[in-house]
């Protein structure tokens, strides 16, 4: 018998990266490390699992005919098996640092 997904909820929440041991690899090719577990409203969201990667893109603002990565997006399975999309924003906005780490949606989590 296969568990089924629960319904996504969308939460579009900052989130902080936790843990020293952020996957390297696609460091290397100019994406982020994913960290091991997330805090999110005094939980944490630790990762078992990635499910799918893709990036979203976007015209130079500048006006030039280059596309660039905006945002590096997760489908992630946590260690309490929700599924949860989460993405890295590359370019934040605002006056002050704001997070670059986003909890898209999560499952709740319901068979």
């Amino acid at each position: 018998m296969t568990k089924s997904k629960g319904k996504q909820r969308f939460v579009s929440e900052p989130i902080a990266p936790m843990g020293d041991n952020f996957d390297s690899e696609p460091m290397a090719a100019g994406g982020p490390g994913l960290p091991p577990a997330f805090a999110w409203r005094g939980q944490t969201l630790a990762i078992a699992g990635v499910r799918r990667v893709w990036r979203d893109t976007g015209f130079c603002r500048h006006g030039s005919k280059e596309r660039y990565v905006r945002k590096h997006w997760f489908e992630v399975v946590t260690t309490d098996k929700r599924t949860a999309r989460i993405y890295f924003d590359r370019q934040p906005h605002g006056p002050k640092p704001v997070s670059r780490w986003w909890l898209f949606s999560i499952d709740d989590g319901a068979d």
